[in-house]
C-alpha cells in the first residue's frame, strides 16, 4: 500500500520488495490505484506473482482508466476483486471501504510511502484492528510522503521494514527451494513426555508455524504448562520458536 504520489524513493522500494519476495511464493494484494499500488502490480506481473486488485467500484470498469492494461494482465495470474455491483461509479467513499478488504485479506500489509492523511494510513489502522501484522518502510524526516509510515512506526503501529528479508524472519517465512525433495519426519522422537509428543503431533500436521494461543486451543493444554514443554521441546531441539510467539518443527 502507498501513496499516489509516489517519489522514486518509494517506486524503487517497492520494485525491490517484490523483487525480493518472488521467491517466497506469495499472493501480493493491494488497491489498483495510482503510484505505490499499480507499481506493485506491475512488478507482480513482470516477475509472475499472483496478484489481486481491490476495486472500489463495480467489475464493468477501470478507475483509473489507465491501469486497464494492467488490470488484464493480472487476470492472468491473480485477478480483480469488488463487493460492489456492476454499474457502482468509484465514489470517493468506496476506497476506504475498499481498504477493509486488503487488510482482511493479508497476513501482512506493507506500507512502502505514505502521506499522514493518505488511505494507506486507513488500511494499515484497520489491519492492527484485525490483529494483523503491519510493516511500513522508514523515510526521511521531513519528506511528506514517509511522514505517514514514519508516524505508523513511532507509534507502534507498524514494525520497521528495510527489505523482504525483514518481513520473512518476522513472519517465519522460508524460501520455497523446488529443486530439493520434500522431506518429512513420519517418525516422533522417543525420549518425548505424552504432553510434548501431543505438541509435536499438532505442529508436524501444520506446514505453517502456529502461535502459542493457537496451540493452547488445539492441545487443550494450560497456557503455562504448554510454555514449559515448548521450552523443553526447544531446547533439546524438537522445535523452533520464531518472532511473534509462533513455532515450527525444526
Amino acid at each position: 500500500m502507498g501513496t499516489r504520489n509516489a517519489t522514486e524513493y518509494g517506486k524503487q522500494l517497492c520494485r525491490q520488495l517484490v523483487e525480493e519476495l518472488q521467491p517466497y511464493h506469495v499472493l501480493i494484494v493491494s488497491g489498483l490505484a495510482l503510484g505505490i499500488d499499480v507499481m506493485a502490480h506491475k512488478e507482480c506481473v513482470k516477475y509472475d506473482i499472483p496478484t489481486v486488485g481491490v476495486l472500489g467500484h463495480g467489475l464493468d470498469r477501470m478507475y483509473p482508466s489507465q491501469n486497464q492494461a494492467i488490470a488484464e494482465k493480472m487476470l492472468n495470474n491473480g485477478g480483480l476483486l469488488s463487493e460492489y455491483p456492476s454499474g457502482t461509479i468509484p465514489d470517493r467513499e468506496n476506497f476506504p471501504q475498499r481498504n477493509r478488504i486488503v487488510a482482511g485479506i493479508a497476513d501482512a500489509t506493507i506500507v512502502v510511502e505514505a502521506s499522514i492523511k493518505g488511505g494507506a494510513l486507513i488500511t494499515a489502522e484497520i489491519a492492527n484492528t484485525y490483529n494483523r501484522d503491519v510493516f511500513a518502510f522508514p523515510g526521511r524526516v521531513g519528506d511528506e510522503y514517509s511522514e505517514g509510515c514514519n508516524f505508523l512506526i513511532r507509534n507502534n503501529k507498524a514494525a520497521l521494514l528495510t527489505s523482504a528479508a525483514d518481513l520473512a524472519y518476522i513472519l517465519g517465512w522460508e524460501k520455497i527451494d523446488s529443486t530439493k525433495p520434500v522431506t518429512e519426519q513420519l517418525v516422533l522422537p522417543i525420549d518425548l513426555s505424552s504432553d510434548e509428543r501431543l505438541i509435536f503431533e499438532i505442529l508436524q500436521q501444520h506446514k505453517t508455524p502456529l502461535a502459542i494461543d493457537d496451540l493452547t486451543v488445539k492441545a487443550n493444554m494450560a497456557t503455562s504448562k504448554l510454555a514449559m514443554n515448548l521450552l523443553n521441546m526447544e531446547m533439546q531441539g524438537y522445535i523452533l520458536s520464531l518472532p511473534g510467539k509462533t513455532y515450527r518443527i525444526s
